[in-house]
């Protein structure tokens, strides 16, 4: 044992009441009840004692409870000096008690210190007070050596069990305590990620849509700088149109799919391929349900790499091929190659960055490069 752990208090979860069992009080609560009924009634009917002493007895006998009340107060605050005063009122009115013919309630008195001593108090502390005080026990008592020198070793060690308990008791509540707030950091955690997810899922849905606008009108307005017909600027803004009306479809499905309101993702990108020129959808291996996260990757990706087609690569032939492997999910987009897109450049430039974000976040990944013919992006996921 170091030198700290002799001057060191017990805590303070373990010498207040927090945490002890509603039985425990209740029963500690009888048991101090009993005691001093049991001390009044010895105090009463000594035939010893006249009535000025009983006064006394009862007066000794007030002033040791507040005297007690206080010692728990001032090592509660670990208040070494103040706690060892009122010890040493407490075994000086012991004392005056057995002087004055009060012998039973004396000797539990300086029972009641040894034990309080060793519980409550610093080691260094504790055990000078506790040897007084059963010392004190021995030379009041007039039993047999033996039976009193088993008593005091019996009363030292309940005050030890006593503080060893109490010391336990702490040590649970503070890991409650951690774990109580080990769990709000989680729900903190939780939620700062949902709010994430929702985030990205926004912004990848208004990303899709209006960077597709943002090709249409660029187009048309190229077409009107360089005086093209009615009909033609036309046709890109009733298609920038369209787009915006997907967009709001788009936005009003992510919502769904927070909600866990998704379709099927099979039907989602068989409806993606339709709205494009030259596209196809495959779906090989076992069909199975997805979980959220991993649903909406596939299905991100597979928007931005249509959009990125439609902005390079215009016209080009666009396969899609979704495979269900053993604990993973494979999108494979590939396109045909084409004439590059005369808006090529426009846009932010993060499409693919989000993605490979997107993938990584779940432990997957994404690969995105040209191929012999064209272009083409595999993004998998664990699922």
């Amino acid at each position: 044992m170091t030198d700290n752990a002799w001057m060191r208090w017990p805590s303070r979860e373990a010498l207040s009441r927090e945490g002890v069992h509603k039985a425990r009080r209740t029963l500690a609560r009888v048991t101090r009840v009993i005691v001093l009924a049991l001390l009044i009634a010895t105090t009463l009917t000594n035939p010893d004692l006249d009535g000025w002493a009983l006064a006394g007895g009862i007066t000794g006998i007030v002033l040791c409870g507040i005297l007690a009340w206080g010692l728990w107060r001032t090592t509660l605050e670990h208040r070494l000096l103040p706690s060892l005063v009122l010890l040493a009122l407490l075994l000086a009115v012991a004392a005056a008690g057995h002087h004055a013919g009060f012998r039973v309630p004396a000797l539990v008195l300086l029972c009641g210190c040894a034990v309080s001593a060793i519980e409550r108090l610093p080691l260094a502390a504790a055990l000078p007070v506790t040897a007084v005080a059963l010392g004190a026990y021995a030379a009041f008592d007039d039993d047999a050596w033996l039976t009193t020198a088993a008593t005091a070793v019996g009363l030292a060690l309940a005050g030890y069990v006593l503080r060893l308990d109490a010391e336990a008791r702490a040590g649970a509540q503070r890991l409650l305590a951690q774990e109580r707030a080990a769990r709000a950091a989680e729900a903190e955690s939780a939620a700062l990620a949902e709010r994430a997810r929702i985030a990205r899922e926004i912004h990848d849905v208004l990303a899709h849509s209006l960077s597709a606008q943002l090709v249409h009108l660029e187009a048309a307005r190229l077409l009107i700088e360089r005086g093209a017909d009615r009909e033609a600027v036309l046709e890109r803004v009733v298609a920038a149109r369209g787009m915006a009306r997907e967009g709001l479809a788009e936005t009003r499905q992510a919502l769904s799919a927070l909600r866990g309101e998704m379709t099927p993702l099979e039907d989602f990108l068989g409806e993606l391929v339709a709205t494009a020129d030259r596209a196809g959808v495959t779906v090989t291996g076992e069909r199975r349900s997805l979980p959220a996260e991993a649903s909406q990757a596939v299905r991100r990706v597979a928007q931005e790499a249509l959009t990125n087609v439609r902005k390079h690569a215009p016209g080009a032939a666009v396969q899609i091929l979704l495979d269900y492997g053993e604990g993973e999910v494979t999108l494979d987009v590939r396109d045909s190659g084409g004439k590059p897109g005369e808006l090529g450049g426009s846009g932010a430039g993060y499409g693919l960055l989000g993605m490979r974000e997107r993938a990584e976040l779940l432990g997957g990944s994404l690969d995105a490069g040209p191929d012999e013919e064209g272009f083409v992006v595999t993004l998998k996921v664990p699922a």
